[in-house]
Parts: structure tokens; C-alpha cells; sequence
């Protein structure tokens, strides 16, 4: 066709072509360049990426918003469970993306790569992932207004000159990371748009300058937990409309700036552990306030008055400081008020009455103050708290007697008053209730049988009252009951018997009552008493001999009427003076007791000899026999090896015989029994040296009766192999790892099969960790072997033919050799993912206690996800140094409800690192224990791959320590702080 055959409508046409190919070239472009996102990129169980398939638009993808053009404008993928490195460079090549929304996911690994070709970012957030390294390169993306990188694990130095051309930044989130530290940078406070700035612990030093009033656009100002000093500056004043002033852990000092009270639409001000000093008249004017925490400071003065008009204050902590005068008396009546803790003030006065007007409170902390009058009968009716402590005070009256039976509260403290009455019947209600503390006070009456349900009771404290009668029968129904102290009062009668029933108990105190009766020797069944005070009584009787058994650090009966001998075990001198005036007893050992008459004409020596002879005797009797019996059995063993006919399978070149393996399996080569068979090492002649698991086949005694009569049964009872012996020889014959034990072959006979590995030297891990073979294992060790069993488990989930899940995983089959580099071994419970299994599970019930994944409380459906769960809990071993179980964890609890647990301040998670790791270690620790918390999540789904878990593991390097909780837009969640009084 001619140009000059060419018209209008050709041309417009040939337009309309051309822009189509460009389009669908662009097009094309742009799914290759999602599809490597997906590739790159591992979901849970969010099902995002099931439409990111290649015959579908990019525009219908799930997070994708296009451009009327077709071309990829956002990625939205916050919050959707992934795992991996994201691949900027082709995220980069989005030639019109303006969003980039990678937030709150298990994003990982260092990011290489720069985002300058990302130039028209408009909205970038890599918060709350696991990423490491430094920042990248962002100095080109001038259109910034959106930049969240918080708590996502950078470190090193933030590229604050980057900040120099983003001048319509309107939110910038960099805090929760452990960045180098600096002053607050001047880039910032010439971000005049800024509504939004979050820069917590993030490493901020020196003084907020003057010049942040220049950011009158700020809603939200987070500083805290920085190591800030200096003043709060009267610029600070100007942000009228700041909703949110976060400026707790620093070192600020100073008072609260003149025209404080211009920042009329403040609702969230935090300015506690610091050093501010002076009064509060300042926040008269802040009205709006919702949350007001200014504990652990130095203010004075009293709280003022206008605090009782404040309609939507729901939150107020201002303990540890030197306030005094009286609270407002309608502080708290208008809103749905939830606590208050002024404790440790100088506060006097009654107790506001309304606070509870909207039976929402929570919690009333007010101990240690000297608030005066009766405690308003109000608070009886608040079901909704929680915590109640006013002890240390000067109140007076009758205890309202709903506050006994509040059913939701965990702690009544009202000790060091001057409280009367009794404690009533009400308590059957307090169905909540861990502590009851009320020492020193007047109380009276007799206590309440209905105290016994109470049942979550853990601790009463009731010394130093006026109480009286019986202490009620069933008091051993409290078996959560841990220390009881009664001392100090005027109760009677007999101590109850069923006080043997509170297994929990380690302190009890009964000093100085009027008891009488025998001591119950029920007492000395209770495993954890350390500490009975039973002095001042009237108690007669003898000494049960069961207090023997008890390892009590201190027992005192002295002051009663106990007669007979003092048992042995308690005549020490660690208990001199526990039984004191008591003229009826007598000791052989103790000088000033009366020696005990002999029960006959034996002497004690005799009888005592007497009685060691003849248990000698049985003793060596019964070892005589079992030694006969073992070598009676050992030799029969040995016989039945020998005769047995073998089936050797080799995996490697072999350098010794199968006679030299039998020769070997002998009683004093062994060295270790575990659930399918005995271990023993066996010394070659070349030198080398070998570990052989040796199993008896399941039912091989069956089948050998079975043949004696019918041969055709005997073959229908099969082999007989184990299912332990089959399971290992399928899982390692094939495998070849370096982290994995070797297998070297299988020797089989119809009797009893042996397996025969490499030996290694070090033992187990659990041996290394929690045994008296343990060595003090150094950190870099620690971390080694961690990486190198990752990686054993990641060839076994991804790196065989079809994926092997090891079920068992735990650190006594984590072995170490010479040089201590781990292998996984004990494949007895080990299964091979069939073709034509389901693909992500199988129906098993396997493991140890403390290793078990939670699935296996709802389901016998497991995966490698179980795997990595308890590969987890051994990570949590190598850091903290404790044991799966242990009993300081709690009854049904175990090493990750404890370590979830401690996961609050800083100082709590850094007190979990074992103290055999040395400090400059101890946040490279931390760094491995948070893997261990993302590998021991609750649902299977969001646990990471093994392969994700090692390249974590690899990332690990020395770092400060990572924020473990924070919400998305940089505020830390109100749990994580609870700093009210324990």
C-alpha cells in the first residue's frame, strides 16, 4: 500500500494496531514479571496466588489494581502469610507501579538490590518482616509519600539523606529496628507534610530538636524506647493536631513544656519511665485525653481537678512518682473506664466512687499511697474486674462482701490496712481468683468453708488478722494452692488432714494460733513443701516420721506439745531451735533434748546393725541372681547370633566383614537403648569405629511357635521384620548428605535385624545440652549445628526423589561428631511421602513429648510442617539451654508456652538466652529464637519451610534486638508493656 493510498481511516487504524501490539507486548511483559513474584514467593493458606496463573489478565490477579491502560498500578500482598526474598529487581521493571505492599508477612534475606528503577513508588512498606542487611538504596523514589519499614529487620545505618528529596512524605515508619544509632536526623523535620512519624526504638539519640514544631501536620509522634534526653522542647507544643505523643523509655527530663495544654486533640500521650518533674497543671486543658501514662517519672503535685471532667479517659497510669492530695472524685464516671494505677504516690483521700459507673473496669491499683475512708460499695458490683490492690493505705470499714466472690478477678490485695469484718461466703464465686492477700488487718470471724471454691487459688495470705474457729476441713479441694499463711491469728481446733491433698504446696505457715491436735502425716506427702511453720500452737502428739521425707529448707514446731523422738533426719543443726518448748520430746543427737529410752533391750547401735546386715544380705542375694540371669541371657544371645543365618545389605563400600559386626554385639559394648533396639559401638581392626542398632524382630517368637505347627501359617505371619527396622533401612539406604548419619549396610535374619552407621564420638545434642556429658557449647558452635541439622532436614523435604518426614525430630537424634557437626539420625519413625498418598500428609501418631506439633490434638494429619515444629522447640533448646518440659514451665506446659510466654519487654527475652552464652552473643541469640517462634507457630500453615528456615538461619548475624510484636502502623501493642505491679 502507497502512502498516498493511504487514508485517514487506514491511518487511524494502523494507530489503533500498533498501540495493541504495544500493549499486549507490555502486557506479556508484565505476567512474566507477576508469574517470577509467585515463583519466588511461598504462601500459606491464603490461596492468594491461585489466580496468578498465565492464562489469566494480570488484572484479575488477587492484590493487583491496573491502570486503565492494563499496565500493574499496585501490588497489595500485606498480610497474606508469605515467605521468601521478594525479587525487586523485576518488581522494579513495573514501569507504572506506584504501590508496593509487601507488609506483615515472613519476608527474609538480605535485599540486594536498589529500588531506584522502582522511581514511581508512591506507597512502599516492607514492615514487619524478617528481612536483614541493610536498607536498600531508595534515594531515587522522590515520590515517596508512603514508606513503612518498620520492624522489619534491617539494620546498620537508615539512609536519612535519602529522605532529602521525598518532600511529600505524609507517613514514614522506621522504628522496631535495630539501626546504628544517631540523632534524630534534620532530613526529618524538613518533611513538613508529615502526618505521620513513627521512629521507636530504632536507636535515636540526643535531644528532639526544636525545630519538629516545623511538622504542624503531625496526627501521630512516636519516639519511645530510644535514648532520647534532654527536654520535651516548646516546639512540640505547635502540633496542634497531634492525636498520639509517644515518648516513654528515654531519658527526657524536665517539665511538661508551657502551652502543653494547646494540644487540645491529644487522646494518646505516653511519656512514662523518664525523669519529668514538676505538677500536671499543664494537662488541665487536654480534654480529649483517652490514655494518659506517666508512671515511673518524678512529677509532684496533685492530680488536678479538671482529670474529674475528662469524659473519655478510659486509661490512667501515673504510679511511682511523688503525687499528692486526693484523686478527683468523678475521675472515671463518664466513659467506659478500664484502669487506673496510681500506685506508689503520696496520694491521700478516699477512693473515687465511679470509676466502674459503666462495668467496664478492669483493673484498681492504688496500693502504697495513703488513701483514707472505706473502700465504696460500687466496686462490689464491678464483675468486670480483674485486678483489685489497695494495700499499704490507711482505709478502714467493712469489706464490701461482693469484692470476696468478683467472679473475674485474678488478685484481691488489701493488705497493711486497718480493714475489719469477715471474708464471706461470697468467696464460692471468685472462681478467678489466684491471690488473696489480706495480712495485717483486723478481719475476724471464721473463715468461709466456701474458700475452698475458690479452686484456681494459688496463694492466701491472711496473717496477722483477728480470724478464729476451725480452718475449714476441705481446704484440700484447693489443689492449685501453693503457699498458705495463717499465722498470727486466733484459729483452733485440729490442722486438716486433707491439707496432704494440695500436692502444689511449698509454704505453710500456721505460727502462733491456738491449734491443738496431732500434726497430720499427710503433710509429708506433700513433694514441693520447702517451708512449715507450725510454732506457737498447741499441737501434741509425736512428730510424724513422714516429715523425713520432706527437703525442707526451714521447719519450725517449736512452742507446742509434741512428745517422743525427734526423727532422725530432722536432728541437724540446720534445725536448731525448731523445736524448742516442746518438754516432752527427746533426740540421741541433739544435747539439749533428753535422750530417747531404747523401744527394747537392743541397743540403738545393734538394732541398727542389725537391721543393715540383713538388707545387706537380701540385697546381695537379689544382685547375684540378676548377674546369673544376664549372663545366662547374654550367652543365649550371643548363641542365637551366631547360629542365625544373615542377609547383609551393603550402601557404601564396606571396609570390615559381617563376622566382626557379631562379634561385637555383646553386653559390654553397649552404649545406648532407645524405643526399637540397642545400640553398640564396635572397634575395627583397621582403627575405625562403628555405632550398630540391633532390633529383635517384632514377632519372632510368634512365628517360631506358629512353625511348630502348621508351615503354612508360619509363612502367612510374614518376616517379621519391624516396622522401625523397615522404615530406616527405606529412609537412609538412598540418602547422602553430609548432615545426615551414614548407613552403611543392614545385616538381616529372621530372628533380628542390625543397622550399621558411623560412629559418633560427642554423643547427642541432648547429651551436650542436658546431661552431666554436657560441654559448655560456645555460641558459633551452637549456631552451626543448628544451621547444618536445618539443612539435613531441608534434604529430607526437598531434597529426595519424594520428600522423607522424619517425625521424630529432637535433640537426642541430633548427633555430633568429633569435630561436633550435626546429623539426623534415628529414622524409626520416619516416612516416605507416597506418589500415591495424599501430597501433603499422613496419618501417623509419632513422637516425643515437648517435640509434638499442636495438629496432633485435633488430627493424625501431618506433614513436614510438623517437622519443622519440632525442629523449632530444638532451637528454643540450643538458646535458652532448658529442656523441652521442665517444671518451672507449669503443669501441661512446655518449652513454647514458656517462651511465648517472656516474649514482652526486651529485658524479659534476653533473660531466656542461657547464660553460658557470653553478652556479645546474646542478640545473634535472639535472632534464633525468633526463627524457633515462626517454626512453633500454632497453625501448621504459617510455619516456614525447611528450606526457608536455613536460609533464615544463614541470615542470622549479630544484631541488636528485633521488635517481636508491633502493629502495622508502628505502635506498639499495649500487651507488650504491662508494666503494672505483679
Amino acid at each position: 500500500m502507497s502512502a498516498a493510498n493511504t487514508s485517514p481511516r487506514n491511518l487511524h487504524f494502523l494507530y489503533l494496531l500498533s498501540l495493541l501490539c504495544l500493549l499486549t507486548g507490555t502486557n506479556s511483559d508484565e505476567l512474566q514479571i507477576l508469574l517470577n513474584i509467585k515463583t519466588a514467593l511461598q504462601e500459606s493458606n491464603n490461596n492468594v496466588f491461585d489466580s496468578w496463573e498465565s492464562n489469566n489478565s494480570v488484572c484479575k490477579f488477587t492484590g493487583i489494581t491496573c491502570n486503565t491502560d492494563g499496565s500493574v498500578k499496585e501490588i497489595e500482598l500485606s498480610n497474606q502469610r508469605l515467605t521468601g526474598t521478594p525479587p525487586f529487581d523485576s518488581i522494579c521493571q513495573l514501569q507504572s507501579l506506584v504501590k508496593l505492599s509487601l507488609g506483615g508477612n515472613f519476608l527474609y534475606g538480605r535485599v540486594t538490590e536498589n529500588l531506584n528503577n522502582c522511581s514511581r513508588l508512591q506507597y512502599l512498606d516492607l514492615g514487619n518482616n524478617f528481612f536483614s542487611g541493610s536498607v536498600p538504596d531508595i534515594s531515587s523514589l522522590s515520590g515517596l509519600a508512603f514508606l513503612y519499614v518498620n520492624n522489619s529487620g534491617f539494620s546498620g545505618t537508615f539512609p536519612w539523606n535519602s529522605l532529602e528529596n521525598m518532600t511529600s512524605l505524609v507517613a514514614l515508619s522506621v522504628g522496631d529496628n535495630p539501626f546504628d544509632r544517631t540523632p534524630l536526623p534534620r532530613q526529618v523535620v524538613k518533611l513538613t507534610k508529615l502526618n505521620w512519624l513513627y521512629l521507636s526504638n530504632c536507636s535515636i539519640e540526643g535531644q528532639i530538636p526544636a525545630a519538629i514544631g516545623n511538622l504542624t501536620e503531625l496526627i501521630n509522634f512516636e519516639v519511645s524506647d530510644n535514648y532520647i534526653s534532654g527536654e520535651i522542647p516548646p516546639g512540640i507544643t505547635k502540633l496542634r493536631k497531634l492525636w498520639q505523643l509517644e515518648l516513654y523509655g528515654n531519658d527526657l527530663t524536665g517539665k511538661l513544656p508551657i502551652g502543653f495544654g494547646n494540644l487540645t486533640r491529644l487522646e494518646m500521650f505516653d511519656a512514662s519511665s523518664n525523669y519529668l518533674e514538676g505538677d500536671l497543671s499543664e494537662l488541665r486543658f487536654s480534654t480529649q485525653l483517652v490514655s494518659l501514662q506517666l508512671f515511673e517519672n518524678e512529677f509532684s503535685g496533685e492530680v488536678p481537678a479538671e482529670f474529674g471532667d475528662f469524659k473519655r479517659i478510659v486509661n490512667l497510669s501515673l504510679y511511682t512518682n511523688k503525687l499528692t492530695g486526693p484523686l478527683p472524685q468523678k475521675l472515671g464516671s463518664w466513659a467506659d473506664f478500664n484502669f487506673i494505677d496510681a500506685s506508689e504516690n503520696f496520694l491521700s483521700g478516699p477512693i473515687p466512687p465511679d470509676m466502674c459507673k459503666n462495668g467496664k473496669m478492669k483493673e484498681l491499683l492504688l496500693l502504697q499511697n495513703k488513701f483514707t475512708g472505706q473502700i465504696p460499695l460500687n466496686y462490689a458490683n464491678c464483675t468486670s474486674l480483674t485486678r483489685f490492690r489497695v494495700s499499704n493505705n490507711s482505709l478502714s470499714g467493712v469489706v464490701p462482701s461482693g469484692i470476696w466472690g468478683l467472679p473475674k478477678v485474678n488478685i484481691i490485695d488489701i493488705a497493711l490496712n486497718d480493714f475489719e469484718g469477715p471474708i464471706t461466703s461470697d468467696m464460692e464465686k471468685a472462681k478467678s481468683l489466684n491471690q488473696l492477700i489480706a495480712a495485717n488487718n483486723r478481719l475476724s470471724g471464721e473463715l468461709p468453708s466456701e474458700i475452698s471454691q475458690a479452686l484456681a487459688l494459688v496463694s492466701i495470705d491472711l496473717s496477722n488478722n483477728q480470724f478464729s474457729g476451725k480452718i475449714p476441713a476441705t481446704i484440700g479441694e484447693l489443689k492449685q494452692l501453693g503457699s498458705l499463711h495463717l499465722e498470727k491469728n486466733m484459729l483452733s481446733g485440729t490442722i486438716p488432714d486433707s491439707l496432704g491433698s494440695c500436692h502444689s504446696l511449698s509454704d505453710v505457715n500456721m505460727a502462733h494460733n491456738s491449734l491443738s491436735g496431732q500434726i497430720p502425716s499427710s503433710l509429708g506427702s506433700l513433694p514441693s513443701l520447702n517451708s512449715l511453720n507450725l510454732s506457737g500452737n498447741q499441737l501434741s502428739g509425736q512428730i510424724p516420721l513422714t516429715l523425713s521425707y520432706l527437703k525442707l529448707s526451714l521447719i519450725d514446731l517449736s512452742s507446742n506439745r509434741l512428745t517422743g523422738p525427734i526423727p532422725e533426719s530432722l536432728s541437724i543443726e540446720a534445725y536448731n531451735g525448731s523445736f524448742a518448748g516442746n518438754n516432752g520430746l527427746c533426740s540421741q543427737n541433739i544435747n539439749y533434748f533428753r535422750r530417747c529410752l531404747a523401744d527394747s533391750g537392743l541397743s540403738r547401735e545393734l538394732r541398727t546393725l542389725i537391721v543393715c546386715f540383713t538388707l545387706g544380705s537380701f540385697a546381695l542375694i537379689l544382685s547375684l541372681g540378676f548377674f546369673i540371669y544376664l549372663k545366662r541371657n547374654q550367652r543365649d544371645h550371643d548363641r542365637s547370633l551366631k547360629k542365625d543365618s544373615w542377609d547383609v545389605k551393603s550402601f557404601h563400600v564396606l571396609s570390615f566383614t559381617e563376622d566382626e559386626i557379631l562379634d561385637s554385639i555383646k553386653q559390654e559394648n553397649q552404649i545406648g537403648k532407645g524405643g526399637s533396639g540397642n545400640v553398640y559401638k564396635v572397634s575395627l581392626a583397621n582403627g575405625n569405629e562403628l555405632a550398630v542398632k540391633h532390633i529383635w524382630n517384632s514377632d519372632s517368637g510368634n512365628r517360631k511357635r506358629i512353625r511348630s505347627s502348621s508351615p503354612m501359617l508360619a509363612k502367612r505371619a510374614g518376616s517379621g521384620i519391624s516396622p522401625e527396622f523397615e522404615a530406616e533401612v527405606q529412609t537412609l539406604s538412598s540418602i547422602r548428605h553430609v548432615n545426615v548419619v551414614k548407613l552403611y549396610c543392614s545385616i538381616t535374619s529372621e530372628d533380628s535385624s542390625l543397622l550399621v552407621y558411623e560412629y559418633l564420638p560427642n554423643g547427642s545434642l541432648w547429651d551436650q545440652l542436658h546431661t552431666c556429658k554436657k560441654m559448655a557449647l560456645d555460641w558459633e558452635t551452637r549456631y552451626e549445628i543448628a544451621v547444618g541439622a536445618a539443612k539435613g532436614l531441608e534434604y529430607l523435604h526437598h531434597g529426595c526423589e519424594r520428600p522423607v518426614i522424619h517425625r521424630d525430630v529432637k535433640s537426642s537424634n541430633i548427633l555430633l561428631d568429633e569435630f561436633l557437626k550435626p546429623r539426623i539420625a534415628d529414622f524409626g519413625l520416619a516416612k516416605i511421602v507416597q506418589t500415591n498418598a495424599s501430597k501433603d500428609s499422613t496419618h501417623v501418631i509419632a513422637g516425643t513429648h515437648g517435640y509434638i506439633a499442636p495438629e496432633y490434638g485435633y488430627t493424625y494429619r501431618v506433614n513436614e510442617k510438623s517437622d519443622v515444629y519440632s525442629f523449632g522447640v530444638v532451637l528454643m533448646e540450643l538458646v535458652t539451654g532448658k529442656r523441652p518440659i521442665e517444671p518451672e514451665y507449669g503443669e501441661n506446659k512446655d518449652i513454647v508456652n514458656w517462651v511465648c510466654s517472656k516474649v514482652k519487654t526486651r529485658d524479659s527475652v534476653l533473660a531466656m538466652v542461657d547464660s553460658n552464652i557470653p553478652e556479645t552473643y546474646k542478640e545473634e541469640a535472639i535472632k534464633v529464637l525468633k526463627i524457633a517462634i515462626l517454626c512453633t507457630t500454632r497453625l501448621p500453615t504459617l510455619r516456614p519451610t525447611m528450606r526457608s528456615v536455613v536460609q533464615m538461619l544463614e541470615d542470622a548475624e549479630p544484631c541488636k534486638l528485633l521488635g517481636i510484636i508491633v502493629s502495622k502502623d508502628g505502635n506498639k501493642k499495649e500487651e507488650l508493656r504491662n508494666n503494672d505491679k505483679v
